[in-house]
């Protein structure tokens, strides 16, 4: 079930504070000669319903908000070379997910508007079947580093990323359009071939079962591979990357 709403900043907008009860206005008459009735009792108030901790609640798909915008640009996240040039572009993909420690968060995804509608479904499966994410925020928050979000072991979709940390051209590639998602780096990394080394991290490169891992059939892999998603879609192995196609179109499910 998807639901669409309003957002506030980069983490979206707080709830405001419960509303306190009125109070009756006072009164410098003199005081009653008699005993006032007790047979009603005095009116009460109820505070507004809270939440419970870690209540779910669905994918809500929602503009990207502008302070997020503002951040990706002076990321260098958008430049002239970029696919995306715009806000409406790009769709923010608000969305519960399951922590490495079993608490429920709240994460997101920035991905082209046409994919927002299949990221949201997939990841709506992820966190029925509680698979763990580490964090899930978007690349800004790491001054557009690809580097760093992968480090932070950080699940993140759009990226128009810097020239020495590309593999297509800017127009084709998956990530620079917002059809791409890459996810657990860490526990999922890729073979760079320019340092001919895993990155973010040798420590778990083997494709054996594992907290927040993907292989091949797996839950994962079966959640993106129903909605025409494709694992690893690169020369080299990129455990922690799908996307829609190469060069990247708009999706078509």
């Amino acid at each position: 079930m998807l639901a669409g709403c309003a957002s506030g900043g980069d983490d979206g907008a707080g709830d405001g504070g419960p509303t306190g009860p009125a109070t009756d206005s006072g009164t410098t008459s003199a005081a009653p000669t008699s005993t006032p009735s007790t047979s009603s009792a005095p009116p009460t108030t109820t505070a507004p319903a809270v939440p419970p901790p870690n209540e779910p609640q669905p994918a809500a798909i929602v503009e990207v908000p502008a302070a997020q915008w503002e951040a990706m640009v002076a990321a260098g996240m958008v430049r002239p070379e970029c696919p995306v040039q715009s806000p409406d572009q790009l769709r923010r993909v608000e969305v519960d997910y399951i922590d490495f420690e079993g608490d429920r968060q709240r994460g997101h995804l920035v991905v082209a508007t046409d994919t927002a509608e299949t990221t949201a479904r997939i990841f709506q499966r992820l966190v029925d079947a509680e698979f763990p994410i580490r964090q899930m925020r978007g690349v800004e928050v790491y001054d557009g580093d690809t580097l760093a979000s992968l480090q932070a072991d950080n699940t993140s979709a759009y990226n128009c990323r810097r020239a020495d940390q590309i593999n297509a051209p800017f127009t084709d590639s998956p990530h620079a359009n917002g059809r791409a998602v890459d996810i657990n780096p860490l526990e999922n990394p890729w073979r760079d071939l320019r340092c001919d080394c895993w990155s973010p991290s040798a420590e778990f490169a083997e494709r054996t079962p594992g907290p927040g891992k993907i292989l091949e059939g797996d839950l994962v892999w079966q959640a993106f591979d129903d909605e025409g998603w494709i694992w690893q879609n690169i020369d080299v192995p990129d455990y922690m990357h799908f996307d829609t196609g190469y060069p990247s179109r708009p999706y078509a499910s």
